[in-house]
């Protein structure tokens, strides 16, 4: 799962949601400077991470981009998920995405200086760029695939995973939904056990 999936999963506790989208940017012992409630939200990540990671679901569609993409296909796949559900919102959340985007977008600035340094120029430009928005169209999917690849170290082309994902998509969005329905009850769960 990539950001949208991960602040949706985080439900409305602002502190929950900022935990879980610094996550990737928290190593060993730095999570203890954190409060609790933030603390909370980094185990979600991971919690959410493992729970995904080895999905039989997730695990046969990263195997659709395997072939061009290799050990990157998770991570392409886990853009495209973000995908599936922004473009299908309205089947996951009621309110609007832009809304929810923003809300977070300013949750998170007034937690700025607590965002860890290697993390906040991508989020300066989650923002700047609206990526939570972006998510739900094709051509955002392809705009993020691209600039990702341009952070690799090898020529990647991510972006040339899109055709596949839109010519699989009848089947991909009825086995993702089913999936992250699973999802959301293992983090109601795993909220349950850590709090």
């Amino acid at each position: 799962m990539n950001f949208l999936a991960h602040i949706h999963l985080s439900g409305t506790d602002k502190n929950l949601r900022f935990g879980n989208f610094i996550a990737d940017g928290i190593r060993g012992k730095e999570i203890e400077n954190y409060p609790q409630e933030i603390q909370v939200g980094i185990h979600l990540h991971r919690a959410i991470d493992t729970f995904t990671d080895s999905h039989p679901t997730f695990r046969a569609h990263c195997k659709l981009l395997s072939p061009d993409h290799g050990h990157y296909a998770r991570v392409i796949m886990d853009v495209v998920y973000d995908h599936l559900l922004a473009e299908n919102w309205q089947q996951f959340d009621p309110t609007p995405l832009t809304d929810f985007a923003a809300t977070f977008y300013s949750e998170t600035t007034s937690h700025k200086a607590k965002i860890p340094v290697k993390m906040q120029r991508l989020f300066h430009l989650m923002q700047e760029q609206n990526w939570l928005v972006e998510y739900a169209a094709v051509e955002g999917l392809e705009r993020i695939l691209y600039h990702m690849s341009k952070r690799t170290s090898f020529p990647s082309a991510f972006q040339k995973a899109v055709p596949i994902i839109v010519e699989q998509k009848d089947r991909l969005f009825p086995e993702f939904k089913s999936f992250y329905t699973e999802l959301q009850a293992h983090c109601k769960n795993h909220l349950q056990f850590i709090t």
